[in-house]
């Protein structure tokens, strides 16, 4: 088994969650005031299973989750309406984010990498 690709984004009463599996089938999303449980068989019969600890509560009765052919979109209703989520997880690991990369820094500023806004030059190519 592996984990499906992910992404969040949070918002203010809710916080959205996308796994991407395309032609999935065997869904199952199980959601608990701290924990989604997510699995499924995608198209080319690849087993995928994420656990994901949550960083805040949710109301697993007002939350839902739509299949389509290619994610399975939560929509998480916030137990605490208004109080905004740095990022998905309880503990910081590095299994989604918000901005669709996972080698970004965190937004709480408490790993900071980066001395300065121009210190991921290296990384880019010469495109002279």
């Amino acid at each position: 088994m592996q984990p499906a690709t992910a992404m969040w984004y949070d918002r203010k009463d809710t916080v959205f969650v996308e796994f991407f599996v395309a032609e999935s089938k065997d869904v199952q999303v199980k959601l608990d005031k701290s924990k989604i449980d997510f699995s499924c068989v995608s198209g080319t019969d690849i087993k995928h299973q994420n656990t994901v600890d949550l960083f805040g509560e949710i109301d697993p009765e007002g939350s839902k989750h739509k299949h389509t052919g290619r994610s399975v979109k939560c929509c998480l209703r916030k137990a605490e309406p208004g109080k905004s989520w740095p990022r998905l997880t309880k503990d910081k690991t590095k299994m989604m984010n918000n901005m669709g990369g996972d080698d970004l820094p965190d937004l709480d500023g408490a790993d900071e990498e980066h001395d300065s806004a121009d210190s991921d030059d290296e990384k880019m190519p010469d495109l002279e």
